[in-house]
């Protein structure tokens, strides 16, 4: 009964502090953002309310990012607190030991991590969508759209005045197969309509071997080495699809099955959905790994030492953890063995 109020007591000093850890880096995240925000609007003529109201919706994903990191320092100045007040001295007289200390706040780490991929998570992707959607139109460049349904790649792209709705049937590598292209002036009056089963992207300056070009004058136009101005490149196109935090994971799993069904790359979908199931375990051993180092380092440190220490540690694991997941990207290694 005794050890049931100690695991008590224990939880709630752990949700407390992790409570304050999460609303300094919220305020951290607020700081920096609302100054990208305020650069990105300096020549707009809007109220301070819009990057004020825009930080919001997207310091939740922010959060959910630097979560495992959150875990790792809430976790330090727990047992920072408990070692000055020679709390874990009366823990070892209850017979409450180091791994039955560990092992209670890796099971609360867990069960906050389920929390937040299945309820902080997928509020956090809305707020982003929402966040992408009301910036793009305030973007100056928003000359193209992208988007990918049953019925192939769909673009919409605009220069020197023409429109051109494009419509592929996949992407393989930087080839757009099997690609019709509508083309409307200003006025949104038909120009032409272009064919080409294959066309080159790689440039801003799509290039195709051989295209059919029909318009009100002439119909099945051959043109030999056809090319066609635009702003996007293979990397501004894949970047399109690439902005995967602002999907919820149902959403994901949706995007996943189009992809493939079109036999397009989903690799990056699936890092994000293998991160998503993941998540709670990591923040479970990043609780653990925290727990374990504070036992076994000299309790004379300063609360200075333990932070520097907490956040290289981080540093450390934030490029470990980036450089096997773009090994996972680039299918050096499998997707599940780059995550887990």
């Amino acid at each position: 009964m005794i050890l049931k109020v100690y695991q008590n007591y224990i939880s709630k000093q752990f949700l407390s502090m992790f409570i304050k850890i999460v609303f300094i880096f919220f305020s951290l995240a607020f700081i920096l953002n609302i100054f990208e925000e305020i650069d990105f609007f300096k020549d707009l003529d809007v109220s301070i309310g819009v990057p004020i109201f825009l930080t919001f919706l997207n310091i939740p994903s922010i959060l959910f990012e630097i979560f495992p990191f959150i875990f790792l320092i809430t976790t330090q100045f727990f047992f920072i607190k408990l070692i000055e007040q020679n709390e874990n001295i009366s823990f070892k007289n209850f017979g409450l030991s180091n791994s039955k200390i560990i092992k209670l706040l890796a099971i609360l780490s867990f069960l906050i991590g389920v929390i937040i991929v299945t309820i902080f998570y997928n509020l956090s992707s809305n707020l982003k969508h929402s966040y992408l959607n009301i910036k793009n139109s305030y973007a100056k460049d928003n000359k193209y759209l992208a988007v990918i349904t049953e019925n192939g790649i769909w673009i919409k792209d605009s220069e020197d005045g023409i429109t051109s709705i494009i419509n592929a049937e996949d992407l393989k590598g930087n080839i757009l197969n099997n690609v019709d292209i509508v083309q409307f002036d200003q006025d949104f009056n038909f120009i032409r309509n272009i064919y080409a089963e294959k066309i080159n992207i790689e440039n801003k300056i799509w290039r195709s071997n051989s295209a059919l070009l029909n318009n009100e004058q002439k119909s099945n136009q051959r043109v030999n080495d056809f090319q066609l101005s635009t702003n996007l490149n293979f990397q501004d196109i894949n970047s399109l699809f690439s902005n995967l935090t602002s999907l919820s994971f149902f959403e994901l799993n949706d995007l996943k099955n189009k992809y493939n069904s079109m036999d397009y790359s989903s690799v990056e979908v699936d890092s994000a959905i293998q991160k998503i199931f993941s998540f709670p375990f990591y923040l479970m051993l990043m609780t653990i790994l925290s727990s374990t180092i504070m036992m076994n380092i000299k309790q004379n440190r300063t609360k200075i030492f333990h932070l520097i220490f907490g956040i290289l540690i981080s540093v450390i694991i934030y490029y470990l953890s980036f450089f096997f997941e773009e090994l996972g990207k680039n299918e050096q290694v499998p997707v599940i063995v780059s995550i887990w």
